[in-house]
């Protein structure tokens, strides 16, 4: 019984504080101190409520327009939207900063930040990758304008991961035509991600790759083209095995070669 009365009591309490608080709030709303406003804002965005400061910023925002004091608004109102996950409404008022405030105090963390906003944005590599493809960009373009940032080796991590992604979606598109038995088509997808990235990470894959379609394309060819579709294999073997003598692959790619010399000289 006497647990359940404090249980009851706490519950009580915590009803009347949220009512008294949505109280407060609607107060201040109505409010025309807006020196107030503005520092229950910057309490409200430091205590990470951040729907009721960028309530109160978005009333600020007309309000000082074309004061000094717009260009912090505007700054605590970007990161409202960054601090609620909202990265494209973030990323656009981060970047619109840097555009009003050219010259203001904020610019090189605005412009980090609307870049990394799009590295935020990018998704996994199956999906649509414009956002991987923008957020290099930006972040690129932030590098060219700070070279002396201390941001420049955060966005250098960051591209590196986006392009991974991109080295990813590349890989796993030319794979499907493989494994779909278009071999025809695999071997052209392949060539081009390796044309692409030339360092990518799935190098050694993608060549093996070439090298099984070029085989499995002269098994399924008519009789005029085997031979010359099989001298491809053997030129794709070495291809591989030149820059990885000790290929993870090696043991079929020999029983390929083998197999290709065979055909020829049968």
């Amino acid at each position: 019984m006497f647990k359940k009365l404090i249980t009851y009591t706490i519950s009580a309490l915590f009803v009347m504080s949220v009512f008294t608080s949505c109280s407060e709030f609607q107060k201040l709303l109505k409010s025309t101190d807006y020196e107030l406003k503005y520092n229950k804002a910057v309490e409200y965005y430091n205590e990470k409520d951040y729907f009721r400061a960028q309530s109160l910023f978005t009333e600020l925002l007309n309000i000082y327009k074309g004061t000094n004091k717009a260009e912090e608004i505007y700054f605590y109102y970007a990161y409202c939207y960054y601090g609620e996950q909202d990265y494209i409404m973030a990323g656009y008022y981060f970047k619109n900063y840097v555009l009003t405030y050219p010259n203001g105090i904020h610019k090189e963390e605005c412009s980090y930040m609307a870049a990394y906003c799009y590295y935020l944005n990018s998704p996994i590599p199956s999906l649509d990758q414009a956002y991987t493809e923008k957020a290099i960009e930006e972040l690129q373009l932030f590098i060219n304008k700070y070279p002396s940032s201390e941001r420049i080796k955060l966005c250098n991590e960051h591209i590196d991961k986006l392009r991974y992604k991109l080295e990813t979606k590349s890989f796993n598109n030319a794979k499907l035509y493989y494994e779909l038995g278009n071999y025809k088509a695999a071997i052209a997808s392949l060539k081009s991600s390796l044309f692409e990235f030339p360092d990518s990470d799935y190098r050694e894959d993608l060549l093996f790759l070439v090298l099984k379609s070029s085989y499995l394309l002269a098994e399924n060819s008519i009789d005029k083209k085997k031979e010359e579709r099989y001298k491809s294999a053997l030129t794709e073997y070495h291809a591989l095995v030149d820059e990885y003598p000790e290929t993870q692959y090696k043991k079929e790619a020999e029983r390929i070669f083998e197999a290709s010399k065979k055909r020829i000289n049968s």
